[in-house]
C-alpha cells in the first residue's frame, strides 16, 4: 500500500471521527447540553475555587455554546471528507499535484484542531477550568487525544511523498 493511500485513508478516518462525534451530540443533545452546562457553569471547583473567569449559566449562552461546537465538528469532518475525496482523485498525479491537493485536508484538520483544543482545551480548560471536576476532566483528556490524533494525522498527511510512489 503507498503511502499516498494511507493518507487518504487517514483523512477519511479523520473525517469520519469529526462526524461521529457531532452526530453524537445531536443524539444525546440533552446530555451534551447538561455536560457543557456543568463545565461553562464552573460548578464544584474546590482546587481553584477562585478564578478571574465568570461562569456561564444562562440557557441560550450554553446552547449557543453548544451549537457552535457541533457546528464546528460538522463542519471540520465535512472539509476533512471533501479533503479524502481530492486527495483520492489526485492519487495518480505527480508529487507536486497530490501535495497541492492537501490543502483541503489541512484546511478540515485546522478546524478540527480549533474545535478540540481551542474551544475544549483553551476555553474549557484554561478559562473555565473544566478539569477540575470528573465529568469536565474527561472531556477535557478526551478533546487533547481527538486534538493530537488530527495535529500527529495532519503531520503526516502534509509531508511530501517521493518522487516515485
Amino acid at each position: 500500500m503507498s503511502l499516498r493511500w494511507i493518507k487518504i485513508i487517514l483523512a477519511l478516518l479523520l473525517g469520519l471521527m469529526c462526524i461521529a462525534y457531532a452526530l453524537q451530540n445531536l443524539v444525546n443533545l440533552a446530555g451534551a447540553h447538561a455536560a457543557l452546562s456543568y463545565v461553562l457553569g464552573m460548578q464544584d471547583h474546590t482546587y481553584y475555587p477562585e478564578t478571574f473567569a465568570f461562569a456561564v449559566t444562562h440557557p441560550t449562552l450554553t446552547w449557543l455554546a453548544l451549537s457552535v461546537v457541533i457546528a464546528l465538528e460538522l463542519l471540520a469532518g465535512i472539509i476533512l471528507l471533501t479533503g479524502s475525496w481530492r486527495l483520492f482523485q489526485a492519487r495518480y498525479l505527480p508529487a507536486a499535484g497530490f501535495q497541492q491537493a492537501k490543502y483541503t485536508t489541512l484546511v478540515g484538520a485546522g478546524v478540527g484542531i480549533i474545535v478540540w483544543f481551542g474551544l475544549f482545551q483553551v476555553f474549557g480548560g484554561a478559562f473555565f477550568q473544566m478539569w477540575q471536576t470528573e465529568l469536565g476532566d474527561a472531556s477535557f483528556d478526551g478533546s487533547f487525544v481527538y486534538l493530537g490524533s488530527i495535529a500527529l494525522i495532519a503531520l503526516f498527511i502534509n509531508q511530501a511523498e517521493p518522487a516515485s510512489h
